[in-house]
């Protein structure tokens, strides 16, 4: 059983190994009691959005993470999947401006990715 921390960092390297975009990581277990943390991720169309997706839900199964749920909204602008104390939000560039999670989570803390995201 992997923490939340883990478990988020996880589904971070997922992402990032399907060239994720602009993923961030958000501690939001002192601001909500939604989860311990919101990973958030851009995909570049609706088919690289249900890519990511797949691929973070398959790598946690691997691991022994079951996922407890997957949204999906308009044609896969927008999925969510929920591993319990960490949330997934992967979006397409005008869905994420559009909802804008990080300035909803303003007073959320954000982690610091750069010893986890493989820059290229």
């Amino acid at each position: 059983m992997l923490s939340a921390k883990e478990v988020a960092l996880e589904v971070t390297k997922a992402l990032d190994s399907k060239k994720g975009i602009d993923i961030k990581l958000l501690r939001i277990d002192k601001v909500s009691s939604l989860a311990d943390y919101f990973v958030i991720c851009t995909g570049t169309v609706n088919t690289h959005v249900k890519t990511l997706c797949d691929y973070a839900e398959y790598t946690m199964e691997q691991l022994g993470e079951p996922m407890l749920g997957r949204e999906g909204h308009r044609g896969n602008s927008w999925e969510l999947l929920d591993f319990g104390s960490v949330v997934v939000h992967v979006f397409t560039e005008e869905a994420r401006r559009f909802y804008d999670l990080e300035r909803l989570w303003a007073d959320a803390e954000v982690v610091d990715l750069k010893d986890i995201i493989v820059e290229e």
